[in-house]
C-alpha cells in the first residue's frame, strides 16, 4: 500500500510542464509581494530555499534578490523542470534538491531565508515540517510563507476542502488563517506581513492540470451546483463551477 508520498509522487511526477505552463502559478500579486519583501531586507540573503518548490515559479522570482537559491522537492519531474527553466532564464545561483519538507538534509542555522508557496497544503503534518523549516533558518532569519488559506467558516471550509481532495488525492488541508498564525506563533517567529488576494481557480484548467478522472470531475460539479447559498456566495461559485480562493501571504522573521 502506497504512503503519502508516493501519492504525492504519483500525482505530481507526470504533471511538471503542466505547472510550469499554469497561469495561476506563473503569475500572481503574491509573487510580486514576495519578491519585494526580499529586496527590502538591509542585507541581501546569502543563502535561500524554497520548500516544496514544484515547478518553481517562487523560485524565479526570488533568486534574482539573494546570493544563492535552494528549490526543494520531492518530485523529481519538477526539479528537472525546475533546472532545466533555470538555465535557461540565466539563473544560475539556483540549485534543485530532491528531499522531503519533513526531514529536511540540512544542519541547523543553514539559510537566511526559507520560502514556500501553493505546498504547504500537501504536507501530511504541517507542523513538523515548519519546525523544520524554522530549524534551518539562521537567528534573525525570514520565513515566506503563501498558500490558499481555508475559509474560516465551518461549511465553507468542508466544500473547499472536498472539492481538493476529490480532485488531487495528494490534497491533505488548506490551512485557516488562525490556524497559519497559530504555527508561525509556535515556531517564535514574529509576523511582520500579511496580505490576501483573490484567486479565480476557472474550473475546466483547474482539473485539467491535475488531470482529475471523470468521474472525479462529476463529483465535485455535483457538489458545488448542489451547495448551500452561502457555499456558492463564499466561494463565488459560477455557471461552469469555477469559484474564487483566497491566497494569503505571511512575512515573518524568526528571533535571535
Amino acid at each position: 500500500m502506497n504512503n503519502h508520498l508516493d501519492t504525492v509522487h504519483s500525482r505530481f511526477d507526470p504533471r511538471a510542464r503542466a505547472y510550469l505552463d499554469s497561469a495561476v502559478h506563473a503569475a500572481g500579486a503574491d509573487l510580486q509581494c514576495a519578491r519585494e519583501c526580499v529586496a527590502g531586507l538591509p542585507a541581501r540573503p546569502a543563502r535561500a530555499l524554497d520548500l516544496g518548490c514544484g515547478a518553481g515559479h517562487l523560485a524565479y522570482a526570488l533568486a534574482p534578490e539573494v546570493e544563492q537559491l535552494v528549490a526543494l522537492d520531492a518530485s523529481a519531474s519538477m526539479l528537472e523542470v525546475v533546472r532545466e527553466t533555470a538555465e535557461g532564464r540565466g539563473l544560475h545561483n539556483l540549485q534543485v534538491q530532491a528531499a522531503d519538507v519533513h526531514r529536511l538534509p540540512y544542519a541547523n542555522a543553514s539559510f537566511d531565508l526559507v520560502a514556500t508557496r501553493y505546498s504547504a497544503h500537501h504536507w501530511s503534518d504541517l507542523e513538523l515540517a515548519m519546525a523544520e523549516a524554522r530549524r534551518v533558518l539562521r537567528p534573525r532569519g525570514h520565513l515566506l510563507v503563501i498558500d490558499i488559506a481555508a475559509p474560516q467558516q465551518a461549511l465553507l471550509d468542508t466544500h473547499l476542502q472536498a472539492i481538493e481532495l476529490l480532485r488531487d488525492t495528494s490534497h491533505v488541508r488548506n490551512r485557516s488563517r488562525a490556524q497559519w498564525l497559530r504555527v508561525l506563533q509556535d515556531i517564535g517567529s514574529e509576523l511582520l506581513l500579511e496580505r490576501q488576494w483573490p484567486t479565480r481557480l476557472q474550473f475546466d484548467a483547474w482539473v485539467q492540470r491535475m488531470q482529475t478522472p471523470q468521474p472525479m470531475v462529476e463529483a465535485i460539479r455535483r457538489l458545488l451546483q448542489g451547495a448551500p447559498r452561502e457555499v456558492r456566495e463564499g466561494l463565488q461559485v459560477e455557471a461552469d463551477c469555477s469559484f474564487t480562493a483566497a491566497t494569503t501571504l505571511w512575512w515573518a522573521r524568526c528571533p535571535a
